[in-house]
């Protein structure tokens, strides 16, 4: 860790903060950055529970490790850590998940959540559906669309992908229209 209190991109267990420590993560090519308590990470995915805004923590997170600029843990996080901790939110081996590859993860997160959000290198667009099919060359997802319908398929290249949010509200209230709808 550096004097600025700084972790760098390199995810090794020298340098990584600790299971449940919150953390901020900046990209090369991303004005937001994203942040959250530590569940678990990889060589190649961290895995937060997310924190969008102040000391709201908002379902899931999973970030690929590419074009982090750098993750932080000072002063700033350790503070929004300790209202978090006191509002009682921390990380439990429930919220853990496997992480090994893009596959497995879209598997699992199809399985038991049924709907996700996928980002590539934009913030700006996302996409929410569940997994229709993934290889080596190709992932894709039946496409959720903000009404709560099904609306087709998008097409895209698994090492494109970015970010995947699931289990927060946003999805979870479409999820709710979507059932309603599937039902009446």
């Amino acid at each position: 860790m550096n004097p600025a209190g700084r972790f760098t991109a390199r995810w090794d267990k020298m340098s990584h903060p600790k299971i449940g420590e919150f953390v901020s993560i900046s990209f090369s090519d991303r004005k937001q950055s994203i942040s959250g308590l530590l569940i678990d990470y990889n060589d190649e995915w961290t895995l937060l529970k997310y924190n969008p805004v102040d000391y709201v923590i908002d379902g899931y997170v999973i970030i690929r490790h590419k074009n982090i600029a750098f993750a932080a843990r000072g002063v700033k996080e350790k503070f929004k850590e300790k209202i978090i901790k006191l509002k009682k939110i921390t990380v439990t081996d429930k919220d853990k998940i496997p992480i090994s590859s893009i596959d497995v993860i879209l598997k699992y997160l199809s399985k038991n959540f049924g709907v996700f959000t996928l980002y590539t290198k934009s913030e700006a667009a996302c996409y929410l559906g569940r997994l229709e099919s993934i290889d080596d060359k190709e992932l894709i997802l039946k496409y959720l669309n903000p009404e709560g319908k099904w609306e087709g398929k998008k097409q895209f290249t698994p090492n494109k992908i970015r970010v995947m949010e699931f289990d927060n509200d946003y999805i979870n209230s479409l999820k709710l229209i979507f059932a309603k709808t599937k039902v009446g």
